[in-house]
């Protein structure tokens, strides 16, 4: 309900109407058979719109969807390492960090002592600068070598423009490949 007593008026089309009385712009609305919306209510006079105010409750809540599902929302992953982990082992952990900073999550990798292990932190420390030294390429460290308890612990962030660079590059060596797998082909047929 609009309880001033003159709005800015626009008609159904878009065309500015101007300065007019409520109830004239209320009967215009009625007049096309379409509801008078209030579009800026702060502004002076408040700019009133005739419209489908059905329509104009959809398509806004359709725009509110589309927003929400562009949107990520960073999830913390996390890796477990030991000190004497094998080559392939840190390989494959590694592969698994890389993927979780290129979804744009945060990496969380720990290295966890076990027993008499916690004697020789250097072994943990090598581990994770390695991982960090691995991950550079795509990614920013926001916390480095950190100890808790038995744990030490670093964290890694995407960076966005490396994780771009990473990504035209990988996208330009796919379509080399693909270019130098056609051109056998072409060279067979003829």
């Amino acid at each position: 309900m609009i309880r001033v007593p003159k709005v800015r008026a626009i008609d159904a089309e878009g065309n500015m109407v101007g300065v007019v009385n409520t109830q004239e712009a209320l009967r215009m609305a009625e007049d096309a058979g379409l509801d008078l919306v209030e579009v800026a209510p702060n502004a002076d006079p408040p700019v009133c719109r005739v419209m489908d105010y059905g329509k104009y409750k959809y398509e806004k809540s359709k725009k509110a969807k589309e927003a929400k599902k562009k949107q990520h929302i960073v999830h913390l992953k996390e890796i477990k390492l030991h000190p004497k982990t094998a080559s392939h082992d840190y390989q494959f952990k590694m592969k698994h960090a890389r993927d979780f900073l290129l979804k744009g999550d945060r990496v969380k990798a720990t290295v966890v002592f076990r027993g008499r292990e916690i004697t020789h932190l250097e072994f943990g420390e090598r581990l994770l600068n390695q991982l960090e030294e691995d991950l550079s390429d795509i990614a920013a460290s926001e916390q480095r070598n950190k100890r808790e308890g038995r744990n030490m612990v670093s964290m890694f962030v995407p960076d966005k423009a490396k994780v771009k660079q990473y990504q035209r590059k990988i996208e330009q060596e796919r379509k080399r490949q693909e270019a130098g797998e056609k051109a056998p082909e072409e060279e067979l047929s003829e």
